[in-house]
């Protein structure tokens, strides 16, 4: 897979988080955790970093992606009982929006640590050589 040694060292992150705060607490305590674990790994990323949307080249708003690490994967957070399709089609769409290829969805708010690796379609369709296979 793409990246897999990249969102693994991301993940082994969150896993050293969750499993030192465990679940309850609000999605920004979570983030502020995170930061702390990826920076004590060596890994680069901009937390809440703004990105712009478009449509048809015309600018419709803005979204800060929770983090954006080593300026490859996009990783969006949650701190809830579980994860739903609503999640996983929101991450998606900043996939899209951001044109960036990898991301990560990230649950701590479950009992055990939740995490979905989510490909871009629209670019995996244009790189005939990757044989990602999507969740969609």
């Amino acid at each position: 897979m793409k990246y897999e040694e990249l969102t693994g060292k991301i993940i082994g992150c969150a896993m050293k988080v969750h499993s030192f705060l465990g679940n309850g607490f609000p999605e920004i305590i979570y983030q502020r955790a995170l930061a702390i674990e990826m920076e004590l790994s060596g890994l680069k990323f901009e937390m809440e970093k703004e990105m712009l949307i478009y449509y048809r080249d015309r600018l419709i708003g803005k979204r800060n992606a929770d983090f954006f690490v080593e300026e490859l994967i996009m990783v969006e957070i949650k701190a809830k009982s579980q994860l739903e399709n609503d999640n996983i089609n929101q991450t998606m769409n900043y996939l899209e929006a951001y044109k960036t290829e990898i991301g990560l969805l990230i649950n701590f708010g479950a009992k055990s640590l939740e995490f979905k690796r989510i490909h871009n379609n629209k670019i995996i369709k244009d790189s005939p050589k990757d044989k990602t296979i999507s969740p969609h």
